[in-house]
Order: C-alpha cells, then sequence, then structure tokens
C-alpha cells in the first residue's frame, strides 16, 4: 500500500505564507515526478506547481512571480514534496492535494497516486 499525507494547510490572512508537506510511504521502490494541485469550489481540479526527481520545476500561471523562486521543493531520502506559498490571496483558497508519480517495484509501471487533500483558507 501506498499512502501520501498531507499536511500544513490552514486559515490565513490575505498576504500571509503557508508552507505544505506531503510525505509518501509504504511500498515504493522509485518516485518520478511530483506535484500538488488544488481544487477550488465549484471548479475542475488544477496544476499548481510540479517537480521532477532531478529538481526540474513547473509552475501554473496563476502563482508565477507570487510565491518565491523556490516554491516547490523535495526531499528525494524522505520522499517528501513541499509547497511554500507566499502573498496569498482569497483565490487561492481551495482543497490542495499531492500527486506522485511512483512505481512500487523494478519493472513496474509508473501510476500516479493521490493524496486525501489539505484545506488551504484565504481571509480576506
Amino acid at each position: 500500500q501506498v499512502q501520501l499525507v498531507e499536511s500544513g494547510g490552514g486559515l490565513v490572512q490575505a498576504g500571509g505564507s503557508l508552507r505544505l508537506s506531503c510525505a509518501a510511504s509504504g511500498s515504493i521502490f522509485s518516485i518520478n515526478a511530483m506535484a500538488w494541485y488544488r481544487q477550488a469550489p465549484g471548479k475542475q481540479r488544477e496544476l499548481v506547481a510540479a517537480i521532477t526527481r532531478g529538481g526540474f520545476t513547473n509552475y501554473a500561471d496563476s502563482v508565477k512571480g507570487r510565491f518565491t523562486i523556490s516554491t516547490i521543493s523535495r526531499d528525494n531520502a524522505k520522499k517528501t514534496v513541499y509547497l511554500q506559498m507566499n502573498s496569498l490571496k482569497p483565490e487561492d483558497t481551495a482543497v490542495y492535494y499531492c500527486n506522485a508519480d511512483l512505481r512500487q517495484h523494478l519493472g513496474g509501471a509508473f501510476s500516479a497516486y493521490w493524496g486525501q487533500g489539505t484545506q488551504v483558507t484565504v481571509s480576506s
């Protein structure tokens, strides 16, 4: 079994910061890309940021320029990905989900796994 457990969400005022963490555990051989998605009420789930095993990153246009340069990072040894969010706005309010592309054994296929989500609420 594989588990992705997010933490760090909560209530913050506009302009504030939060740091989300997501730790993967269980029967994991290797992890390829890891990413953060979010889903606001009544909207589709959207990509926020992604990072490859080698550290290459990609960000959604909606968050570029507001978050720090090192917004998404990972610790491969800990199987953990982080999302640092600064200058938060009310429109950033959503459930944030962790995603990992991983395989459970050598030679196995890579599959996408999701965390249960963590609520981020930004008050105006």
